[in-house]
Parts: structure tokens; sequence; C-alpha cells
């Protein structure tokens, strides 16, 4: 079940989706592993990569290694996200997707992010710019407009269409909306109409089910999962797995579950350092440990401890009567 973008032949059509401050390299790589088709980065302001921001430096390390990968760019001047489309293309980016969706008032005061759709010429020209800047397909991410009022996403794709773009991701809210309410995937099949190159579907795909009905329902060509990630990198292998097969796989162990969180602790140690890693990875561990029993307690924990052997010694405590209990 290969899927293509542009050039770039991919195993599966089941993303993971780009999140600020969730999808690091940690967490792409494991995602990567279990069997995710394709990685996004953390959105990347294209003016700080530009300007050589450390911060943004650190969210585009070099992606040779994580080929394929698409790199997420951000930002309303097309010179500037042209420049830094070619800065990623020299570091193994293998496609390079254009954030016009985000919602946050940081981003959209700025005119970027899904301010964008309400600048149709302007995301043009940003396309334009950026195709003609690199050899590496171009994609886009969007939602389905502004607000209720202004749902664009249909023409708005056909436009950045014909300015190059080889993909469309849409979610299925308006910019007005963030994250509440629910998606509307019947609404992304009207986009699915209005283009010819592939559409990817997201929003509120959190497990198999949920995957399978926003493919029927909007018709689109693969998904991409986001929060529905949380604690689990394994769900992009899951729903590509059963899309592929209809097998449905059984979810990690205890012990499984365990060991993946231990080492994507030690992951980001080693990416962000002792200090800024175990900050950083108290919300991955709490996601992780979500459902299981004492799972509270072993929150209030974690964010209160500030060394990483005392981390790892908790988390086994925690795990201790768990494994007892799968084993009997």
């Amino acid at each position: 079940m290969t899927f293509r973008i542009g050039p770039v032949e991919l195993d599966n059509s089941v993303f993971l989706a780009p999140m600020s401050g969730v999808s690091d390299q940690p967490f792409r790589r494991l995602a990567k592993r279990y069997g995710a088709g394709l990685v996004y980065s953390e959105m990347i302001a294209s003016q700080a990569m530009v300007r050589a921001n450390d911060k943004t430096q650190k969210m585009a390390t070099n992606c040779e290694e994580e080929r394929p990968i698409a790199v997420q760019l951000a930002g309303c001047e097309p010179e500037i996200m042209a420049e830094a489309a070619r800065m990623n293309e020299g570091r193994g980016a293998s496609i390079i997707d254009i954030n016009m969706g985000c919602p946050v008032k940081k981003v959209t005061k700025g005119d970027a992010g899904s301010a964008l759709m309400k600048d149709e010429l302007l995301a043009s020209k940003i396309v334009a710019a950026v195709v003609k800047a690199v050899s590496l397909p171009v994609t886009v991410k969007m939602r389905l407009g502004w607000d209720h009022q202004h749902l664009n996403a249909p023409q708005l794709a056909k436009m950045l269409e014909g300015c190059g773009a080889v993909a469309i991701t849409v979610h299925g809210r308006t910019r007005n909306q963030f994250y509440k309410g629910q998606a509307d995937w019947s609404a992304i099949r009207q986009v699915k109409e209005a283009i010819s190159v592939p559409l990817i579907g997201n929003g509120d795909v959190e497990d198999i089910e949920t995957a399978k009905q926003m493919l029927e329902q909007s018709g689109a060509d693969g998904v991409m999962v986001g929060r529905g990630t949380y604690g689990k990198p394994w769900l992009p292998g899951q729903i590509a797995q059963y899309l592929k097969t209809g097998e449905v796989l059984p979810e990690p162990s205890i012990a499984e579950r365990r060991s993946v969180l231990l080492e994507h602790l030690e992951m980001m140690l080693e990416h962000y350092g002792e200090y800024g890693g175990l900050r950083i990875a108290r919300k991955h561990l709490s996601w992780y440990s979500k459902g299981l029993h004492g799972s509270a307690e072993f929150r209030s924990d974690i964010n209160k401890i500030d060394h990483s052997k005392q981390v790892v010694a908790r988390i086994n405590e925690f795990f201790a009567p768990l494994l007892e209990s799968a084993a009997e």
C-alpha cells in the first residue's frame, strides 16, 4: 500500500501531524519505527530560522537520517519562506509543507498560519515562491476556512494546486473553532472534489475506527493523526496496518509500554539535555500512563521530580505492580 507525494514514495498513507511541542525528533523516531508512513516536524517559523534562532535550529535538526520527513514552515513573506525552504532542503528534508492552518493568535496576528486563508493572493505567492526555490515536493496544510462564513478551502486548495502544491491536508475545523467541537469530515470531501492531487484528512482521528470513518466521510486519500498520538506513537502504524490488511494490531503490553516510555525519556534527555529534556518529557510521561491504575498519583509525582534518575526509579515503581498483574 505505497503512497506518493510528488516523487516521494511512502510505505503507507497514515502520517504523524506537525504538532508544536510534541512532534520533535524523539517522538518522530518512535512513530516512524512503529509504522507511520510520513512524519512532520514541528511548525518552524521561517523568519526565525533564516535569522538562525537557536530554538528554531534545534527544531530543524538535520533530517537526513529521518527521511522521509516533511518539514513544516510558517510565515507570511514569500521570499523568507523560500529561503527557509532552501535551508531545509539542504538539511535533508524530503517534503516542504506550508502551514496555513495554525489557529494560535500569536501566529495568525502576524498574518501566518490560518490567517493566510483570508488572503488567497498572498497564500498563492508563498506557494509559488517555495515551489520555485526548491526541487522538493511542496504541500500545504489548511483548515476549512477562517470561520463558517468563509469556508474557502476548496477554492484555495485548487489555486494552490495551480501554484505547484502536490498534496493538500485539511483539518476539518475552521480557524475560529480552534480545537473545539467536532471536526467536520464530510466538509473535507468538497476539497477532495476540487483538486486532483492527493488529499489528506485531519482532525479527531483517535483510533482505527475514527480513521475509517474519516476516510469514508471525507473521501480523503490519506490520514493525518495529531492529538490521538499523545502517549501512543504506535497509533499511526496500527491504522496503517488495518487499512492495508484489515488486521487490528493489539495494544502494546504493559512491559512494552514501560520500555517505550523509558526509551522516549532517554532520547529526550539526549536531545535536549538533562534540564530541558526532563521538563519537556513530563507531558509525554503523563500521556503514556493515561488509563493505567495509579496514573493520577504518578503524574503528580513526575511533575515534582527534577532529576532523571529519580524519574526513572518512579517509572519503574509505577509499573512494577502493573507488570505483576499482567503476569498472573
